[in-house]
């Protein structure tokens, strides 16, 4: 296998390339691939294709879609990062308004005097562990420098991305764009936030001009939604996405340091009401908090594809979880993770055209050890929705390279198809 091939689950090759690279999302695929996708599709079928993405993380697919003048309907469960990806739709705006905003700002952030509010800069919380003060002090100024400025134009919602996505640079701590907030490891390159700022503006600026010149059209649209919860869009005929996967990661609090610098959230425990509700549970934390009746869920009709392999795998997590120090609810987080991707097939069955293509990129996972065969259950899913047929394609094999890992069970992650 080619390794790009094999990478091309993953978002690794889209911080090369333009716009796409305006924020690194912890979860994704490469863009490249989108785009082979899409040729595929339209040579096969003929077909101008209309694609569908229910996931849409930071707009990977609706921004590769821009690419081809395709239209394409973008739904993220996640407030903060829908967000993004709406900024990221704003690449055709005109360069010479961003470039005026972002000298406005740099201009009235210089000449700020304040200094950093204790009560949102200690050592206590995350926003102290995470900078300097130095730091720190420099992007509060770009803050509030854009709170006096912004307007309704949409210019400053390249702006505000601008900021969003030099913050982890900024920091002297792991920040990682792919993985949680390592306050006590360090790393040696930081970036200094004025300079960050400006160095962003200009990738973004050269990123706009090359989208307008090569000849994107601005087709996409993208929405802060639960798809959990019906949703109407043009008939579409290829759907191109990844969902969760069932493994613990907690995509509410992927992030969290961004969500604190902008004060929609004063910490860990503010993500239940804010982020959590509009999410679909795939870790341990949220179906704890939302006080899963096991029975109920598994007793969901829209379960009865996988209900005996389901109920088994969940009997076997409820047991062994008192073993363990840290008794975590995977045993509800599946349960619940299965009906909720169950309901979304559902309400995507009824978007797509009946000769349509869909393509999950996916994973299985093991909680404490115990294998869970997302792709096939998925497909089931699937099927029982009202798809015809389904078929995976392994890409990578997992839990295979660390000695920490916490299982030895074989994992793999790959692409789930699905017809009809």
């Amino acid at each position: 296998m080619l390794k790009k091939t094999a990478r091309s689950g993953t978002f690794t090759d889209n911080m090369k390339l333009p716009v796409h690279r305006w924020f690194r999302y912890s979860a994704g695929f490469s863009a490249e691939w989108v785009n082979s996708e899409i040729l595929k599709f339209q040579d096969e079928t003929g077909k101008k294709a209309i694609i569908l993405e229910p996931f849409a993380g930071s707009g990977t697919t609706n921004i590769a879609a821009d690419f081809f003048n395709v239209s394409s309907f973008g739904f993220e469960g996640h407030p903060f990062v829908a967000r993004i990806a709406r900024a990221k739709q704003l690449w055709y705006l005109d360069t010479n308004d961003l470039n005026d905003a972002g000298e406005e700002l740099i201009a009235c952030a210089s000449s700020l005097t304040t200094m950093p509010d204790p009560i949102r800069y200690n050592k206590s919380n995350l926003l102290g562990k995470c900078y300097s003060l130095d730091s720190f002090n420099k992007l509060e100024r770009l803050k509030i420098a854009y709170e006096k400025l912004s307007n309704a134009e949409p210019i400053w919602e390249l702006i505000r991305l601008n900021i969003t996505s030099i913050l982890r640079a900024c920091s002297h701590v792991g920040t990682a764009q792919w993985q949680y907030v390592l306050p006590n490891k360090s790393k040696s390159k930081v970036l200094d936030p004025f300079e960050a700022f400006i160095g962003k503006l200009e990738m973004m600026r050269a990123d706009m001009l090359h989208a307008v010149s090569s000849g994107w059209q601005n087709s996409s649209y993208i929405e802060h939604k639960d798809v959990r919860q019906p949703f109407k869009t043009k008939k579409c005929n290829l759907l191109i996405s990844s969902p969760p996967y069932p493994n613990n990661y907690d995509y509410a609090d992927a992030t969290r340091l961004e969500m604190m610098f902008w004060g929609e959230i004063n910490g860990w425990g503010d993500l239940k009401n804010v982020v959590r509700p509009s999410l679909m549970r795939s870790c341990s934390q949220h179906s704890s908090s939302d006080k899963i009746d096991l029975d109920e869920v598994l007793s969901n009709p829209l379960l009865y594809p996988i209900k005996d392999e389901i109920s088994d795998v969940t009997k076997k997590l409820d047991i062994i979880r008192h073993s363990k120090g840290g008794k975590k609810s995977y045993h509800t987080m599946i349960a619940a993770y299965f009906l909720d991707i169950a309901k979304i097939w559902v309400n995507i069955r009824k978007n797509m055209e009946k000769d349509s293509k869909a393509c999950f990129v996916i994973g299985d996972s093991a909680p404490y050890g115990i294998h869970v065969p997302a792709e096939k259950w998925l497909g089931e899913l699937a099927v029982s929705a009202g798809f015809s047929s389904f078929s995976f394609e392994k890409l990578r094999d997992r839990n295979v390279k660390w000695k920490n890992r916490t299982h030895t069970v074989p994992l793999h992650e790959g692409r789930l198809w699905v017809k009809g």
